[in-house]
């Protein structure tokens, strides 16, 4: 009984992860959307982390959207990362590896998309 109400807090962590997470981002994006309007920006979007943080301190909406985007992306990667906590509270060694391997795809994925060209 107890494990299954472990189980139940932690499934209601993950959804609070998410939720959490989208609203966030939706928030930021909208904060970005709102910086275009009023203080429309010319050049370049920015498409690094090192650019998207310059925007952010110039302000530009570009960048406050794209940082909205990112942490969207971020979201079900730290669901990932929860899960693998959750797998081993409950001594499951085969999920814990699948999704370790998992997360290294994710990153290994996300990395090239980071890669400038």
């Amino acid at each position: 009984m107890e494990n299954k109400e472990e189980m139940l807090k932690i499934e209601r962590s993950i959804g609070y992860i998410l939720r959490v997470g989208v609203i966030v981002s939706a928030a930021i994006i909208l904060i970005g959307m709102l910086l275009l309007i009023f203080l429309p920006s010319s050049g370049p979007v920015p498409n690094s982390l090192s650019l998207i943080f310059q925007g952010l301190l110039r302000l530009n909406g570009e960048a406050f959207i794209m940082l909205g985007l990112f942490c969207l992306i971020l979201t079900p990667v730290l669901r990932v990362v929860v899960s693998i906590f959750a797998f081993a509270k409950e001594k499951d060694y085969l999920y814990v590896a699948i999704t370790i391997i998992v997360l290294v795809i994710l990153i290994i994925g996300m990395s090239f998309g980071l890669v400038e060209k």
